[in-house]
């Protein structure tokens, strides 16, 4: 069976998975390939130079391709797969036993043209004072939201940056909607007492 052009007029991802299911490679590599690209970003984000974030996302991807039978659509196919990186950059950091380098020493814009990835959490309406600190800001937003426990890191992580929905957190984590409404509501508070007052904007709980 051919493999449908992602773009073409009647086929969509859902054929795509369908094909890839059925142990398509080919399928499978043209699934992800509008993905790879922000995946490298979100890696270097994390805090990871370009070969390590390389090597997390092809970590990622493998294990997509291997647990793909699993994905039951409850969630955006991006927001699945980012919670997989989320959970290999866990992996990485317990083998590895430390902490996320100092964002400031890491190569951001070297991910192949992107901008820096954090910019996305912030509100795109900030006051003209505020958005006079948008640079100072974003640099410290990575260091403490890297600096939360993993559940609200990640809970931040894909509400903020990955865009997902409250159902959509509860899937890729496997709570309930509750469980996720909670380690935001803390997330946030432990970030407002670091100062972080972009955050005091609509949470969506």
């Amino acid at each position: 069976m051919a493999v449908p052009t992602p773009g073409r007029a009647g086929f969509a991802e859902d054929q795509l998975l369908t094909q890839a299911r059925d142990g398509s490679a080919e399928a499978f590599c043209a699934l992800i390939e509008p993905h790879q690209t922000r995946l490298l970003r979100q890696a270097v984000s994390l805090g990871h130079d370009l070969t390590a974030a390389e090597d997390l996302v092809q970590q990622t991807l493998v294990e997509a391709w291997r647990s793909l039978k699993r994905f039951d659509g409850t969630c955006r196919f991006s927001t699945w797969l980012y919670a997989i990186l989320l959970h290999r950059h866990q992996k990485v950091l317990r083998a590895a036993a430390v902490r996320p380098l100092p964002m400031s020493r890491l190569p951001v814009e070297q991910a192949r043209g992107g901008h820096d990835a954090f910019e996305t959490i912030t509100a795109a309406d900030q006051p003209p004072d505020i958005a006079a600190r948008h640079a100072d800001q974003v640099r410290r937003l990575r260091q403490f939201v890297l600096g939360l426990s993993p559940v609200q890191r990640d809970v931040i992580l894909l509400r903020y940056f990955e865009g997902a929905t409250l159902a959509e957190i509860a899937s890729v984590m496997g709570s309930s909607i509750g469980t996720v409404k909670s380690r935001l509501h803390h997330a946030l508070e432990n970030l407002r007492r670091m100062n972080l007052t972009e955050f005091r904007g609509d949470t969506g709980i």
